[in-house]
């Protein structure tokens, strides 16, 4: 028997790596099989072939009452369907859908839902809810639209979809979001397209779409501004794909942050393919607290083109979203099988690819290929800190550091390679 070189070991090694991130599978553009209505022809229940029309509009007053009648009614009856009418305008306080519903429900929201401006409408209870949808199976959210005041103080999250599955959202519109805007929580199986977020750029915690503990979640043809992260993965979710998404401003698409409080964070098998960014705060983000355990793996962003978009790619284990310094901790979320393919276009930041590893959990098998980031006044640099990988074809700037043994590296253009040798030492701040 011949002895496997190092060399050829290597490579094995690396197609190994290749074939563990390219198993995260690519989606399809298909059509649900949902029936969906022309409202200007309905306005009263009836019968349409399989599917019975509720319509919000013969329920009297305008608002919860005839809403939450609605839903009662069109929940409870198989083939239904759940009208607001074109044109029409509803005031709805904080309310929560609970299902299971029967079969096949349509939510077709032609008209708008307003959220109320005063902070005592909100539900005591949970005041981090405006319009929950709980327990649903097998059902499609058509077109709807979510207006909240920007005065709204202490406004909660427009719109959450909890504990379902087989979910289709197509056509979501919410403006002016004071907390999170979109929330899907512990469900499996949803599929999202056509959702249009506006927050404004200085408001806090206004995520566009958050995933949390969920699994087979697919996000497609997106335009979302924002003050915080376009989209957020955070623990418990898995097989995540997003297509054609607009994110700016905003912070970015994160995964993250995880491990907060010595918790277990766990996302892996995600998939971002086509997306435009501009004038975010960060680009591709994974971000986790020191003290974390876990892991965030198989992971791949491709075809995704940036423009003044400050830290374009960046794996921060040292994130500290605190006022307080985060105090150094030894246990870290593990990163591995991270893969950027053909990222292109303007970093308003020196470094455009920063890789901040922890030295006991360091990040390990971060692939790069094709990549291309300037900087309209200035040089760009990769800065690595623990972090190990590989890169083929073209990769600018260089990310020799990936490959190599010293865990504090920074690699400059290589016209400033000899001009520039001053260590630069880690800063863990919010980013």
């Amino acid at each position: 028997m011949v002895p496997i070189g190092n060399a050829d070991k290597d490579c094995s090694d690396k197609l190994e790596i290749l074939a563990k991130i390219l198993e995260v599978q690519d989606i399809r553009d298909q059509d649900d099989d949902f029936e969906v209505f022309d409202s200007t022809s309905y306005y009263d229940e009836s019968e349409h072939g399989n599917k019975v029309l509720v319509n919000v509009d013969g329920f009297g007053a305008v608002g919860d009452g005839a809403i939450v009648s609605a839903w009662k009614q069109a929940c409870s009856t198989p083939n239904s369907v759940l009208l607001v009418p074109e044109r029409r305008r509803y005031l709805v306080n904080a309310t929560r859908f609970k299902g299971p519903c029967a079969d096949r429900l349509i939510i077709q929201i032609d008209g708008t839902i307003v959220a109320p401006d005063d902070p005592e409408n909100w539900d005591p209870r949970n005041q981090r809810i405006w319009l929950e949808f709980y327990n649903l199976s097998n059902a499609l959210f058509k077109e709807m639209e979510l207006l909240m005041a920007q005065a709204a103080n202490g406004a909660p999250t427009a719109l959450t979809i909890d504990s379902s599955s087989a979910v289709r959202v197509k056509g979501l519109t919410i403006q002016n979001g004071q907390q999170m805007n979109f929330i899907i929580a512990r469900s499996d199986s949803i599929r999202v397209t056509g959702v249009k977020v506006s927050a404004p750029e200085d408001s806090p915690n206004t995520d566009g779409i958050h995933i949390t503990a969920s699994t087979n979640v697919v996000l497609q043809n997106c335009k979302i501004g924002t003050g915080d992260d376009c989209i957020s993965i955070v623990s418990g979710s898995s097989s995540i794909t997003m297509k054609n998404i607009y994110c700016g401003p905003g912070h970015g698409i994160s995964i993250g942050s995880l491990g907060k409080n010595n918790s277990t964070g766990i996302v892996d098998k995600v998939l971002l393919d086509t997306a435009f960014l501009h004038d975010t705060t960060n680009g591709l983000r994974i971000k986790t607290w020191q003290g974390g355990s876990g892991y965030v793996k198989a992971v791949r962003y491709q075809n995704v083109r940036m423009n003044n978009v400050s830290n374009p790619i960046i794996i921060d284990q040292f994130y500290c979203d605190s006022p307080k310094s985060c105090r150094n901790q030894t246990s870290a979320v593990e990163i591995s099988e991270i893969m950027y393919r053909n990222i292109s276009g303007t970093s308003r930041s020196k470094q455009a690819m920063r890789f901040a590893c922890s030295d006991t959990v360091p990040c390990s098998n971060i692939v790069l290929n094709n990549i291309n980031l300037q900087r309209k006044d200035g040089t760009v640099e990769t800065y690595c800190h623990s972090a190990s990988g590989f890169d083929y074809g073209y990769v600018h700037p260089s990310a020799e550091c990936l490959s190599s043994s010293d865990k504090d590296m920074i690699i400059l253009r290589k016209e400033e390679e000899e001009a520039q040798s001053s260590r630069e030492y880690l800063i863990h701040t919010e980013l």
